[in-house]
């Protein structure tokens, strides 16, 4: 039984991750196109935009936020699909995922710091 509860709650905290990433993307979204409709509507050439993001801090932590939730929802939302279509369920499933999301991030974070911190 014990084993049983403690699935029921990993279910339960993946079913919760899952929400809240899609929150954080959700607002994420909405500021990431208001700021490139700003950018464009300006005329801001990509010089320009990476002259103004290149050390600024809050837009390093926006975005790296939102690496972080991309990441996570996508592995989350993953994780159901190949359960319920492909049922393949276990431990060789989660460790899949768990790789992919550490890519996902890997590679986010990667450009994250490229844009805003100069050199990878």
């Amino acid at each position: 039984m014990r084993l049983e509860a403690r699935a029921a709650r990993r279910e339960v905290f993946l079913w919760i991750a899952q929400r809240a990433s899609a929150a954080v993307l959700a607002l994420c979204v909405v500021v990431h196109l208001a700021t490139v409709i700003y950018a464009i509507r300006g005329g801001l050439s990509a010089a320009e935009i990476l002259g103004r993001t290149r050390g600024n801090f809050a837009w390093f932590g926006f975005y790296s936020l939102f690496v972080l939730a991309v990441s996570a929802h996508v592995a989350t939302g993953l994780r159901a699909v190949c359960a319920e279509w492909l049922a393949w369920n276990g431990r060789s499933r989660d460790f899949a995922l768990l790789g992919l999301a550490l890519a996902l991030a890997w590679l986010g974070l990667r450009a994250v710091f490229g844009v805003f911190g100069g050199a990878v």
